[in-house]
């Protein structure tokens, strides 16, 4: 197992948690905190991609409801800006070993990406 990059931020519960659930299976962790330094744009696109804008949205999240998107309509590409400027907007942890990927608190996703080889 070559390790994981976790995207998220130290003050995210989910991120935490995923954070514990590699570290306890000694996976080695690749951490990009949010709030320091944004998810490039292709990185985003990966995700996307794979899950759908809408899958890597926390639309439950203050965030959200603090942009006023709960009553705005955004096109797509408006959305990825604000993603870029605001990762708040995301389900966090974004995670990534090797091609696979998975949004939020996913603990089987998890155990996936550790149980086979990444190519």
């Amino acid at each position: 197992m070559e390790g994981v990059q976790i995207f998220g931020t130290k003050n995210s519960q989910a991120t935490r948690a995923a954070e514990r659930f590699f570290k306890e299976r000694r996976v080695p962790i690749h951490f990009v905190d949010l709030k320091q330094k944004p998810m490039s744009a292709g990185e985003i696109k990966r995700f996307v991609d794979r899950f759908g804008l809408a899958g890597l949205i926390d639309s439950e999240g203050s965030a959200w409801v603090d942009a006023g998107l709960k009553y705005l309509k955004v096109s797509e590409a408006e959305m990825l800006g604000r993603i870029e400027r605001d990762s708040r907007l995301l389900r966090l942890p974004l995670i990534r070993a090797g091609n696979k990927l998975s949004v939020g608190q996913d603990e089987a996703a998890w155990k996936t990406m550790i149980a086979a080889p990444v190519p």
